[in-house]
């Protein structure tokens, strides 16, 4: 990912308000990201518990989108983030729903997908997980290219249309 400043974070974001940016909290270590070794940004806010935001490459251009974390935990014993396919204990996965672009999210519409808790899909994906028996592992490459692959698509089901990508909704 290419490297980002705080001003370049803010005017990524494509379904938040004027007020809604000004209230973006940036990560502590965010002076310090290593930006080569990111395929996307996204991090929780430290001062509001239901609050996320992430930060994908779409079209060549850092594409933000502000999202919420449901609140409440599953019955389930495990869940698979749809990002970037890792298992883990259901309280490791938590949904999270971003508000769309444009003209739809201005009438209240959302769209939602089962994310890492903690936001940590970049660094799941190079982990090396041990092997059952008959398991083959796909490439690090692969999973890589897959999480990265599947964000995108994620952002662009936030985006509505061509107006979205002018600007703030």
């Amino acid at each position: 990912m290419r490297p980002l400043t705080e001003d370049d974070v803010r005017a990524s974001f494509v379904n938040a308000g004027d007020d809604d940016v000004r209230l973006v909290a940036l990560p502590a270590d965010f002076m310090l990201t290593d930006w080569d070794h990111l395929d996307f940004l996204a991090w929780r806010d430290p001062r509001s518990r239901g609050r996320a935001y992430l930060i994908a490459e779409v079209g060549g251009r850092a594409t933000g989108i502000v999202l919420r974390a449901a609140e409440g935990t599953s019955r389930a014993r495990s869940a698979m983030c749809n990002l970037c396919h890792t298992m883990q204990p259901a309280d490791q996965v938590a949904l999270f729903t971003a508000r769309k672009a444009g003209i739809a999210g201005s009438h209240g519409d959302s769209v939602g997908t089962y994310i890492c808790a903690d936001l940590s899909c970049h660094e799941n994906v190079r982990l090396a997980a041990p092997l059952a028996p008959s398991e083959v592992r796909a490439s690090v490459d692969r999973r890589i290219d897959g999480t990265r692959r599947r964000t995108e698509t994620f952002v662009a089901r936030v985006l509505d249309a061509a107006d979205a990508r002018g600007g703030r909704a």
